[in-house]
């Protein structure tokens, strides 16, 4: 997991992304079109078009750093609103990035007996 700093966002960028972009591209991006600073902790995320791979940058004071995710089944959910950002919180980006429903998360119903 990524270690989401005190008081830095996560971003959602709607839509999808060409990933074979790297981070110099993704900070343009960010800057043009999310009208964002790249270079300000926050975390921002772009999905590819089958949405199975999303991509992470953050500059983490020190240098840029760039994660990626695929999933092996199924796709990452994601805001249907293109061309804007939207905000998440840490612990929806966990929810997201383990490939469950960030909106609507399910609690697992345990098994109430053994055998």
């Amino acid at each position: 997991m990524i270690p989401v700093p005190t008081g830095a966002r996560v971003w959602l960028a709607t839509g999808y992304t060409d990933m074979r972009r790297g981070f110099p591209s993704l900070a343009l991006q960010v800057q043009e079109v999310l009208r964002k600073d790249p270079l300000s902790g926050h975390l921002f995320v772009f999905r590819g078009r089958r949405s199975d791979l999303v991509k992470v940058i953050w500059h983490d004071g020190q240098g840029a750093c760039l994660f990626t995710k695929r999933l092996e089944r199924g796709r990452f959910i994601w805001p249907s609103v293109a061309g804007e950002a939207v905000t998440i919180s840490p612990a929806q980006m966990s929810y997201l990035l383990s490939g469950i429903d960030w909106r609507n998360p399910q609690e697992a119903l345990r098994p109430t007996r053994v055998g």
